[in-house]
């Protein structure tokens, strides 16, 4: 790999810059993917062009890639291999496509709706219609964009009967769905990270385990997203309000007024017109739990053909190492779609409704597929410019390794507050965090990647630009300022407990990490408490 030095810095810095700037991820990425090309390939603008042609057609064909590539000799290659689908970043991509349609096909159903109707009846105090949406939050985390607009909408009826603000509703949702989704290998979100991972580790040589095996490594140490769930829970049940939150809370009880009065209605409330009014529970439940049940089944058994094949044991961890998650996301997801649409077409809608339905889900799909079609070639381009090893050797020269974690978590968070975007900084930051981790330790591989996880969780959370903050606010009906700002103190607490537990992991480990993380949640949590308590009594 040659190595360009201090140059190799200007596309990614390139892209943030311009994220911050401009506000557009997409325009940002694709201006940094042609400078990268422009200095990888000696300034020579055909190959340049034709290099960016030839990753951007790897993500869909495979076929052996050229090292001074032509678009003519791209062609060639791609024919010579008899155009042979893409078996990973293909089926990553038709899985977000199909997941979209399921959602879309869910809201347009009714049956969230008729969920809401039929918790209404059993759930009875303020606390459990609390609850109600961090559970639905746990159990939809497919994706963000879904579960905080299902969740929202199903949470609402309830909350609003128990004087719940919209503002306490919208963090609930907030911050259970981006958390949740980051968790889980099953979600949109697990996918794109799989995805992101899998080329991180080809292009690194790195075997020693797989893309899959990499993402559940990182889930005991991302530290933000497991720390905001344990936090929320507390919150609940000891009923703590902190700063503005308060106001709207006490509105909300002794009033009535859901939201700021003086802000009017909320703008951008979602559009309930084409949603089926007789809508049944099993119209949400079934084509989920057909999703989840179908792609499990369809890992394990990918895993166990693969373990078999390579004359391996089939054990648990056998089958998870072998799995072939791409082709299980995208069958799985194929049925799940099946499934909804003979759900949804058993209530006999309107074929026009359906259709505009399908529509939707596909098209709320797209702006995900472009970003991760981008962070692939982004990827490609930080690889042969080597900027993570040119910024490996200058931490190495500065900077104590231990370090690394929280530095990490501190740059993404950054990142993911300037761009508004969970994914765009995992596209940007991890394949940096991975090449500095090989270069410099590669047993902070993991950590990292955690890192950069978290530290994108967490800006994504305070970002007034963030899709995720603005679905959530308008999927619970709240005012979207009054969101970000009655969620910042929460999401500012979290993230100094994750902070502090990655500083403790890069010297002690996770086991001291999570110790030192809980002590301090404790703490945190007691002081809020008394704070809550005197602030009432006064």
């Amino acid at each position: 790999m040659e190595h360009f030095g201090w140059i190799s810095l200007i596309p990614p810095i390139l892209a943030l810059t311009l994220v911050i700037l401009t506000r557009k991820v997409l325009i940002s990425l694709g201006i940094a993917i042609l400078v990268g090309a422009f200095i990888a390939f000696d300034q020579h603008v055909g190959q340049a062009l034709a290099g960016i042609f030839q990753t951007i057609a790897a993500l869909f064909l495979s076929f052996d890639t050229l090292d001074e590539p032509t678009i003519s000799g791209v062609l060639q290659a791609i024919g010579e291999a008899g155009f042979v689908l893409n078996n990973w970043e293909l089926y990553i991509m038709l899985f977000l496509l199909f997941l979209g349609m399921v959602a879309s096909l869910i809201t347009f159903s009714g049956g969230g709706q008729a969920f809401s109707r039929w918790a209404a009846k059993r759930i009875t105090t303020r606390k459990g219609a609390l609850f109600l949406p961090f559970f639905l939050g746990l159990v939809i985390f497919i994706d963000d964009y879904f579960n905080a607009l299902t969740v929202g909408n199903m949470s609402r009826p309830l909350t609003d009967r128990y004087r719940v603000s919209r503002a306490k509703l919208a963090y609930i949702v907030d911050s259970t769905s981006a958390p949740i989704c980051v968790l889980m290998p099953l979600s949109s979100w697990g996918a794109y990270i799989i995805g992101v991972m899998a080329t991180i580790l080809v292009s690194n040589q790195i075997t020693e385990y797989s893309a899959f095996q990499a993402f559940m490594y990182t889930v005991p140490m991302n530290f933000y997203a497991l720390i905001a769930l344990l936090f929320l829970i507390l919150i609940i049940i000891f009923n703590i309000d902190i700063g503005l939150m308060k106001k709207h809370e006490v509105r909300a009880k002794e009033n009535g007024q859901l939201t700021d009065p003086a802000k009017g209605a909320v703008v951008g409330d979602l559009d309930e017109e084409l949603v089926m009014k007789n809508g049944r529970i099993y119209q949400l439940f079934v084509p989920i739990l057909v999703l989840i049940a179908s792609t499990v089944s369809l890992l394990f058994y990918t895993g166990a053909q693969g373990a078999a094949g390579e004359g391996e044991a089939i054990t648990v961890l056998t089958m998870m190492e072998y799995t072939d998650i791409g082709f299980s996301l995208l069958i799985g997801s194929i049925i799940g779609f099946v499934t909804s649409v003979g759900v949804t077409l058993s209530a006999k809608p309107v074929m026009a409704d359906f259709g505009k339905a399908i529509k939707a889900g596909l098209a709320s799909m797209l702006p995900a597929i472009y970003i991760l079609i981008l962070a692939w070639t982004t990827i490609e381009m930080i690889d042969r410019l080597g900027t993570g090893q040119y910024l490996a050797g200058l931490v190495d020269q500065s900077i104590d390794p231990r370090f690394l974690p929280v530095m990490i978590f501190l740059m993404a968070a950054i990142s993911g507050l300037a761009t508004g975007t969970s994914w765009g900084t995992f596209g940007i930051l991890l394949p940096i965090a991975g090449q500095m981790a090989v270069v410099i330790d590669p047993s902070m591989l993991i950590p990292m990647f955690a890192a950069v996880l978290a530290g994108s969780i967490f800006g994504d959370h305070i970002s007034p630009i963030s899709d995720s903050t603005i679905l959530s606010a308008a999927g619970s009906g709240s005012h979207h300022m009054d969101h970000v700002i009655t969620q910042l103190p929460y999401a500012v607490f979290t993230a100094v407990i994750a902070a502090m537990a990655f500083l403790v992991l890069g010297f002690f480990g996770i086991a001291i990490a999570w110790i030192a993380a809980l002590i301090l949640l404790a703490l945190v949590v007691f002081v809020l408490q008394v704070l809550n308590k005197k602030q009432t009594s006064a």
